[in-house]
């Protein structure tokens, strides 16, 4: 049974990885920034750092290894990288993804669980707490980074959008002056109990295979 049991977290790992690059896919090019701006910075950086806490520990606690966290974020990086070459193929210009910056929240993750000897409730805790603190943070900087998005939105806008939501100007500032702020603090709060999540479906399985 153990071979099974291996072959289910695995299986568990790869649906969550594709589903994340899935999600970034749908919700994390350029026109999620430009039509709502900062919005849906906020929106964003909450769904993103939360998948990432609960995929994150699942992998981590089940290989018990600092580190894997790290490896599960790459995972997702590589895949929305080839996403971006599949878009490149279609016409559409290279930054036409986002890719979200993970890692560094990940390594957040495993220094946790490292500095605290493993400790499982330390790492929901402290390491989810980082995780909805920092993701917002890189990712601003990453987004930063684009080259003009709201001009290449413009000039290629998403076939799969309706005719209603086509790029608007951005109304920076209009509901709150701090996306970043308020998408860490938000991610802070919600990644938490998420990572729980993550950790008690690792339990699950293990109990589901021992039955």
């Amino acid at each position: 049974m153990v071979w099974l049991r291996r072959t289910t977290h695995y299986l568990f790992i790869v649906v969550v990885a594709v589903n994340s690059t899935l999600l970034t896919i749908n919700a994390g090019d350029y026109i999620f920034y430009t039509d709502w701006m900062w919005t849906s910075f906020v929106v964003f950086s909450i769904s993103q750092s939360t998948m990432l806490a609960a995929g994150a520990i699942y992998y981590m606690l089940f290989t018990g290894v600092p580190g894997t966290a790290t490896y599960y974020a790459t995972i997702m990086t590589i895949y929305t990288w080839d996403a971006k070459g599949a878009w490149f193929a279609l016409g559409y210009p290279y930054d036409f993804i986002v890719v979200p910056v993970w890692i560094p929240s990940a390594m957040l993750l495993d220094l946790t669980y490292w500095a605290t000897r493993r400790n499982k409730h330390a790492a929901i805790i402290i390491g989810g707490t980082l995780v909805g603190l920092s993701f917002p943070l890189f990712n601003m900087v990453n987004l930063l980074l684009v080259r003009g998005p709201l001009e290449v939105a413009f000039k290629y806008p998403r076939p799969t959008l309706p005719a209603y939501m086509t790029p608007i100007e951005p109304q920076v500032g209009k509901f709150y002056n701090s996306p970043v702020a308020l998408g860490s603090g938000a991610g802070a709060v919600l990644t938490v109990p998420i990572a729980a999540l993550g950790a008690k479906l690792n339990t699950w399985t293990y109990r589901w295979m021992a039955a």
